[in-house]
């Protein structure tokens, strides 16, 4: 099946055709100070943890109330922008995020710290329905290489964020968090380039049409098929969720190790979650999106089954490797998404960004409840059969294979 569909950002039609790499990795470098910006809020928790005696309840609700902010409002985001763009509202975006990080350091109890992590939560779910889409539509084609390098900007500011929190923070104080209004200035600028030519491009959108192919697929089957797609988002997020807020947490309780120490095997997580975004779109672009959603998740199975039973060394071996086979499901599952409704790419990247995020923040509220009841570590020995369920993936249809 074929139809047409109206292109934003093409200056002309050989742009349409190719990947326009100064756009991408602009938006990845935003979405890398984005979400380095987003992962300051975990790094903080064993800070705010001891500083205003939070239970793990407390906790899990601040990462609850964050997630729900950031997952609530993209798909109504993306659906708005899928039929007006609004190349500006990504600074609105960044705007919250900075009002949000900036109350953060100063605040002084349980409500005030909901409060500020509630307005980054709002710009992010800002940020990414119409950084996605810039992220597709500057492609070329290579949707799956696109989607990588967004992703890989995302994760590598995840990374970076509790590295940075853990050398300019903990040896001080919270108020040292104002510090990263440094990276939310940079990303405003950045923001405001990527806007300009996203603007531009806009203004040329009647005037360019391409040609997309659809899937050959009824209705009721693109429906099962989100609905696959968002149970296996639920056992990655889940999953995720475990490590990026409660890791720090098991690491001193099991092995005491210092919060200092702690948050440094974090980051070797997270930045194993760089790496296999980065192979993740370029293997389904080749072999198959299915393929590669099925192993990502599945295939982390048997490490993360073995990961609470380890000791320190390989408890930080099995991370990263869990950390790579994960990692490198979303952005093949993403395009893929976005190949099932390919009209609709605002409102596929809100979707499954707020469903990933609301997974993450009701992952944290449960797990944190449940460890405050039977402990942490007993916590990981359950989560460690969630990426089973990824086993549903075989029931995807099988897409083509290369755009």
């Amino acid at each position: 099946m074929k139809d047409t569909l109206n292109v934003g950002p093409s200056a002309s039609s050989e742009n349409v055709q190719k990947t326009v790499y100064p756009i991408l990795f602009s938006i990845a470098f935003a979405h890398l100070l984005n979400d380095m910006l987003q992962a300051v809020i975990p790094s903080v928790y064993p800070i705010l943890k001891d500083s205003y005696q939070l239970s793990f309840t407390q906790i899990g609700l601040i990462t609850f109330a964050y997630q729900m902010a950031a997952s609530i409002l993209q798909p109504f985001v993306g659906f708005y922008t899928d039929k007006k763009p609004q190349p500006y509202s990504q600074i609105y975006g960044m705007l919250f995020t900075l009002c949000g990080i900036i109350l953060l350091s100063f605040a002084a109890n349980f409500y005030v710290i909901i409060l500020s992590v509630i307005l980054v939560g709002i710009g992010s779910s800002i940020f990414h329905p119409e950084a996605s889409r810039i992220s597709f539509l500057a492609s070329g084609g290579k949707r799956g290489l696109a989607q990588s390098v967004f992703q890989l900007g995302g994760n590598t500011g995840t990374a970076i964020g509790p590295l940075l929190v853990a050398l300019l923070v903990v040896p001080n104080d919270q108020r040292y968090i104002l510090l990263f209004v440094i990276v939310a200035v940079i990303a405003l600028f950045v923001l405001r380039h990527i806007a300009k030519w996203y603007a531009e491009h806009l203004n040329l959108r009647s005037k360019k049409k391409v040609a997309i192919v659809l899937p050959n697929l009824s209705k009721n089957r693109i429906v099962i098929s989100v609905i696959i797609l968002l149970v296996i988002i639920f056992s990655k997020f889940f999953y995720t969720a475990s490590m990026s807020s409660y890791f720090t947490f098991y690491l001193i309780e099991k092995f005491g190790l210092s919060v200092k120490d702690a948050q440094l095997y974090l980051f070797l997580f997270l930045a194993s979650c760089a790496v296999g975004t980065l192979f993740g779109g370029p293997l389904g672009d080749k072999f198959g999106r299915k393929y590669v959603i099925w192993f990502s998740v599945l295939g982390a199975a048997p490490f993360t089954l073995l990961l609470p039973y380890a000791d320190l060394f390989w408890t930080g071996t099995l991370s990263v490797i869990i950390g790579i086979i994960i990692s490198s499901a979303f952005p093949a599952i993403l395009v893929y998404a976005q190949e099932l409704l390919p009209k609709k790419l605002g409102m596929v990247s809100g979707l499954f960004y707020g469903f990933a995020f609301g997974m993450g923040g009701l992952g944290s509220a449960l797990l944190g409840y449940t460890a405050d009841h039977i402990g942490i570590e007993r916590v990981y020995e359950i989560c460690a059969y969630l990426p089973l369920i990824g086993i549903v993936a075989l029931f995807l249809p099988n897409l083509k294979k290369k755009i």
